[in-house]
């Protein structure tokens, strides 16, 4: 039975791409010649590259087959600002509580943003960080563990996870998606809000050489939060 993973087969690919071998709008050979290449089954192979698909590496079309895509940003960059820096900017006192933590089977909805398969498990946590007397945001976070093996020692009791993952992973990718919702049961409560009040939502998702890192549910106060972009002209 061979020994190649898909991690391996990504590797590989990701050699390729920043040696130059494969350059962009390349098209990557397909599933059959790469698993007769490395000796693995095709799922390996489409495992590997629906990950790099995923990280925004390659583009994957029905028939057309899957292509190199341009590593120029399209989007305006977002950084990963720290919640207690921010917190501790508008003057308040920030203070972090851990709510839960355990390792676990991740929902298959997680498992698809991590590029996990169906047994994997992953580090599941859920904080509060706190503005003063009032509640800032409630954090939701699964950490894979196959890319942050590190993350299983550590108990995340006094310092967030955010904080931690900015310290300990140089992020090649973050991915922020913005929404307006009405909370649920369990986030009014942890928010100190009533049943259904708007709520505003970031789902973050974060990446190092192509491999899914995090993803993040974060909930904040519809009323308090704001968001404040900025953009400046090359000229």
């Amino acid at each position: 039975m061979s020994r190649t993973s898909y991690l391996d087969v990504k590797a590989v690919i990701l050699g390729r791409i920043r040696s130059g071998e494969l350059a962009p709008g390349d098209t990557v050979p397909g599933e059959a010649a790469l698993a007769g290449e490395f000796g693995c089954a095709r799922v390996t192979v489409n495992r590997a590259l629906r990950e790099l698909a995923g990280a925004g590496v390659v583009e994957r079309r029905r028939r057309a087959g899957t292509r190199v895509l341009d590593p120029t940003p399209r989007d305006a960059a977002v950084e990963v600002p720290s919640v207690r820096a921010e917190i501790e900017a508008t003057g308040a006192e920030y203070r972090y509580e851990l709510l839960a933590r355990r390792i676990a089977v991740p929902p298959r909805q997680v498992r698809a943003a991590l590029g996990l398969g169906p047994r994997a498990r992953a580090l599941h946590l859920r904080c509060r960080h706190w503005a003063g007397a009032s509640v800032h945001q409630i954090e939701e976070r699964w950490i894979n563990l196959d890319v942050v093996p590190a993350a299983r020692k550590v108990d995340f009791a006094a310092t967030g996870p955010n904080d931690w993952l900015i310290r300990a992973m140089p992020l090649s990718r973050v991915e922020h998606v913005f929404s307006a919702a009405n909370a649920n049961a369990a986030e009014a409560e942890l928010l100190g809000l009533a049943p259904g009040a708007a709520v505003f939502v970031v789902e973050r998702r974060t990446w190092i050489d192509g491999r899914a890192i995090t993803r993040a549910r974060l909930v904040h106060p519809g009323a308090t939060h704001r968001l404040v972009a900025r953009t400046q002209s090359p000229l």
